[in-house]
């Protein structure tokens, strides 16, 4: 069995695009790898988000503490992250490379960087909304 992300488009064993699971053993884990037709990814555990953000897990929980991303808890404990999240700890690492600022105050430019992106966005589309009414001579 094969981890290439390509081959999961490959057609099923009956022939059509339904996705089908099989297992693999992988050390002491149990991993189910799905062929054919993939669902959207809902959440992405520890791990994936760590690998491909190009952090050691340890200190995405500590981002996880500190309230700069977000992650929700399984009843086992485990943290699981929005789709988004990798995006997120890489603007952590940008801000964090650019500005002489601890991760404490990274929550803070974070969350203003956030509402000024809400408030030009509102802006535009209130101009967009002026500009259709206005009539050009």
């Amino acid at each position: 069995m094969t981890d290439d992300p390509r081959s999961a488009a490959a057609p099923g064993p009956r022939g059509d695009n339904r996705p089908t699971a099989t297992p693999v053993r992988r050390g002491s884990l149990n991993i189910v790898v799905r062929t054919g037709t993939m669902a959207p990814v809902t959440r992405l555990s520890l791990d994936v988000v760590a690998r491909r953000a190009g952090l050691h897990p340890a200190l995405v929980r500590r981002f996880v503490a500190l309230g700069l991303v977000d992650a929700t808890r399984d009843s086992a404990g485990r943290l699981w992250f929005e789709p988004t999240a990798p995006a997120t700890l890489a603007r952590i690492q940008r801000l964090r490379a650019g500005l002489p600022l601890n991760y404490a105050s990274l929550g803070l430019v974070m969350d203003l960087l956030d509402r000024i992106s809400e408030l030009e966005a509102a802006l535009r589309r209130s101009n967009a909304g002026s500009r259709s009414d206005e009539s050009w001579i």
